[in-house]
């Protein structure tokens, strides 16, 4: 029952955790993203957590980009308090929607989002679909990927595009 904190408002976890009141109250978590496909879930703390659902399986067909952006304004709103964004196991659904809030509104690339969850996360792995939405998703906020995938022994993992500039400097504004 891990939880991974991403920035200091924004938390990355599993199912398990999300459901835990300890981890909710402990964090002033305020929102909470439920990427885990299930709708109905009882969470703590119903009147002082606003829950989201994202009713996306992880498949690869499954169209999470749709939710981008309504997740990533949902996070950047949400003044009150801190934000979980959980899926089943906090490892495919909930990172790419993280990248994607980290994109959007920290300004940072898709290699400078995925660094940063990784960082804290070293276990995430969208699937190959997901990356597909991220990888457009750059492209449609910045014009360019700073990533492309490539097929290796382990399957379809993301690879740095080189570039001109240094972008491994990259701090989240706090």
């Amino acid at each position: 029952m891990s939880v991974s904190q991403i920035t200091p408002k924004l938390y990355l976890s599993g199912l398990d955790a999300a459901l835990n009141p300890s981890v909710v109250s402990s964090r002033n978590i305020t929102l909470i993203v439920n990427a885990s496909g299930l709708e109905s879930m009882s969470y703590p703390h119903p009147d002082t957590v606003q829950v989201l659902p994202v009713p996306v399986q992880d498949k690869p067909h499954a169209a999470l980009s749709h939710y981008f952006d309504l997740v990533a304004q949902q996070i950047d709103r949400n003044q009150s308090g801190k934000t979980l964004v959980h899926c089943t196991a906090g490892r495919s659904r909930s990172p790419s929607l993280i990248m994607a809030y980290l994109m959007r509104y920290e300004g940072a690339t898709l290699r400078q989002a995925h660094e940063l969850v990784l960082q804290q996360r070293p276990y995430i792995r969208p699937n190959a679909g997901f990356w597909r939405q991220l990888l457009a998703y750059e492209r449609t906020l910045f014009g360019s990927n700073t990533l492309r995938m490539v097929s290796t022994s382990a399957g379809v993992l993301p690879e740095v595009v080189e570039h001109d500039k240094d972008t491994t400097a990259y701090c989240v504004n706090i």
